[in-house]
C-alpha cells in the first residue's frame, strides 16, 4: 500500500520505517529541509534501539523516501498519517496549529480520495476540527472530493517503540464509517496476524483512549511515589511494598517502580492536557490535578535529600550524576528530573559532572551556558574528585557497579539513589551511606 507520514519526529518516523518494513511504500514529509537532508544520507535524529538500522534498510530496498515536497507526498498515499507535535500550549491544552496545518496542505493538493488519519497525540474532537478544516479548503478550491478522517493513536513506549509498532499490545481505530474500519485493518494486517489485535470504536472514544492510558499509567507512578513517602515517615520499606501489592494480579507489577518522578514527551503533557480538556468541559477533574502535583514535587527529592544529608551547604560539593534521560534507551531529557536536580544542585553553589550513555548532545544542548555543569564521556570520568553520586536513570550499566571503587573514588562516600537500583544492606557494608527512595 502506499502510505504517507507527514512529520518525522519520533512518531513519525517509527511509524513510517515499521510500515515500509512490511512492504509498503512510504514516504515521510517534513518541512524542515535540514532534518530530511540529513535522513535521506542515513541520519537519524533520535536515539531509538533498532531504529536506525530499519530506516536505512527500507530506504535501500526503496520502500522508504524523505521529502519536503507537501504536493509529491499528498499525491503519494491513499493514507495521509498526520504525526506532527502538539506541544502543550501556555495553559496545558495541546497545540493544534501543525495538525491543522497539515490537513490544509492536504486538502489543498488532494485530487481524489485520502483517509486522513490522527497518529498524533490529539485531544478529543481533533478529528472533527481536523474534518472541517479540509471541508473548508475544498470549498475554497470549488471541489467535491471524498475523504475520510480517523483516529489511530500511537501507544509506543521510548526505548522499545519498535517492538510496540510490530507487536502490539492492540491497535485502536477510531471510525465514522464501516468503509475506513475496513481500509485500516486492511492496513495494519501484517501487524495483527498471531491473534486480533484491533479495537474499533467511534472517533471520540478512540481520542479520549490514547489521554486514558496515559493518564491511568501516570496515576500509577505517583501513587507509588506518594506511598514511597509515606514508608520514609513510617520507617517502612517501598520494596517490600511494591512485592507485596504487585503479586495482586488485579494490580500488576508494571508502572509501581517509585522513584524521582516520571518525564519525558508524553506522560507530563497528556496529563495536563486532559485536565484542560476536562476543564473546557466545567469538569474539575481532582485525581489528574493531583497526579501531576506528585509528580512534580516528586521531581525535587533527590535535592531535599542531597540537601538534608549536607544540612543545607553544598557550596563547592561536586557531585557525580549518571543519568539524564528522562528513562533508558532514550536520549530524551523533556521533563526528565535530572533537570530539576541538575538547576538545584548549580543554584545551591554544588558543580555537577553527569554521564549518560546516550544524552549528552542533548544536555550539551540544553545547557551549553552552565559552567557549573560538566559533561563526561563514562561513569568513572563522573566520578573523578566527587564528593557524592546521584543516580537518576537506571540504565542498565549502573545495576552492578564496583562498590568499593565507589566508597574509594567519592570524597563524602555516599549515593543518592533515585531509582532504587541496589541493596541498601549491601551498599552500606562497603562503606558507603545510601539514600534512596521510600527504603529505610
Amino acid at each position: 500500500m502506499k502510505i504517507t507520514v507527514f512529520g518525522s519526529g519520533y512518531v513519525g518516523l517509527v511509524t513510517g520505517a515499521c510500515m515500509a518494513d512490511v512492504g509498503n511504500q512510504v514516504i515521510c514529509m517534513d518541512i524542515d529541509a535540514d532534518k530530511v537532508a540529513k535522513l535521506q544520507q542515513g541520519e537519524i535524529p533520535i536515539f531509538e534501539p533498532g531504529l536506525d538500522a530499519m530506516v536505512k534498510e527500507n530506504q535501500a530496498a526503496g520502500r522508504l523516501k524523505f521529502t519536503t515536497d507537501v504536493k509529491e507526498a499528498v499525491a503519494h498515499g491513499v493514507f495521509q498519517f498526520i504525526a506532527v507535535g502538539t506541544p502543550p500550549d501556555e495553559d496545558g491544552s495541546a497545540d493544534l496549529r501543525y495538525v491543522l496545518a497539515v490537513a490544509e496542505s492536504i486538502a489543498e493538493h488532494m485530487t481524489d480520495y485520502r483517509v486522513v488519519i490522527d497518529k498524533s497525540t490529539v485531544p478529543v474532537g481533533t478529528a472533527d476540527k481536523v474534518k472541517a478544516k479540509i471541508e473548508e479548503v475544498l470549498a475554497r478550491r470549488g471541489e467535491k472530493i471524498e475523504f475520510d478522517v480517523a483516529s489511530n493513536p500511537e501507544f509506543l513506549k521510548e526505548g522499545a517503540a519498535l517492538n510496540d509498532f510490530m507487536r502490539p499490545d492492540r491497535i485502536i481505530i477510531g471510525v465514522d464509517n464501516p468503509r475506513t474500519a475496513e481500509l485500516l485493518k486492511a492496513l495494519y494486517a501484517p501487524f495483527n496476524r498471531s491473534h486480533e489485535r484491533i479495537i474499533t470504536m467511534d472517533v471520540r472514544s478512540a481520542e479520549l483512549t490514547k489521554y486514558a492510558a496515559n493518564a491511568m499509567l501516570a496515576t500509577k507512578i505517583s501513587f507509588m511515589n506518594e506511598l514511597a513517602n509515606l514508608a520514609e515517615y513510617l520507617g517502612a520499606d517501598i520494596e517490600q511494598v511494591r512485592q507485596g501489592i504487585g503479586s495482586d494480579s488485579r494490580i500488576g507489577y508494571s508502572f509501581i517502580y517509585p522513584g524521582c518522578g516520571y518525564g519525558g514527551s508524553c506522560f507530563p503533557k497528556d496529563v495536563k492536557a486532559l485536565e484542560r480538556t476536562a476543564k473546557e468541559q466545567g469538569y474539575h477533574a481532582e485525581l489528574l490535578n493531583a497526579v501531576e502535583n506528585v509528580n512534580n514535587r516528586q521531581k525535587s527529592r533527590l535535592f531535599e535529600k542531597i540537601s538534608a544529608h549536607y544540612q543545607g551547604k553544598l557550596e563547592g560539593k561536586v557531585i557525580a550524576l549518571w543519568g539524564l534521560a528522562f528513562k533508558p534507551d532514550t536520549d530524551d531529557m523533556r521533563e526528565a528530573p535530572s533537570r530539576v536536580v541538575i538547576e538545584s544542585l548549580c543554584r545551591a553553589g554544588a558543580r555537577v559532572q553527569a554521564y549518560d550513555p546516550e544524552a549528552l548532545a542533548e544536555a550539551r544542548r540544553i545547557y551549553r551556558d552552565k559552567p557549573q555543569l560538566k559533561l563526561c564521556s563514562s561513569p568513572s570520568a563522573a566520578l573523578d574528585n566527587a564528593d557524592a553520586l546521584v543516580i537518576v536513570t537506571e540504565w542498565k550499566e549502573f545495576r552492578s557497579p564496583d562498590f568499593d571503587e565507589l566508597n574509594r573514588a567519592l570524597g563524602d562516600k555516599v549515593i543518592f539513589d533515585g531509582r532504587n537500583m541496589y541493596e541498601p544492606a549491601f551498599v552500606r557494608r562497603s562503606g558507603l551511606a545510601y539514600h534512596a527512595i521510600g527504603r529505610p
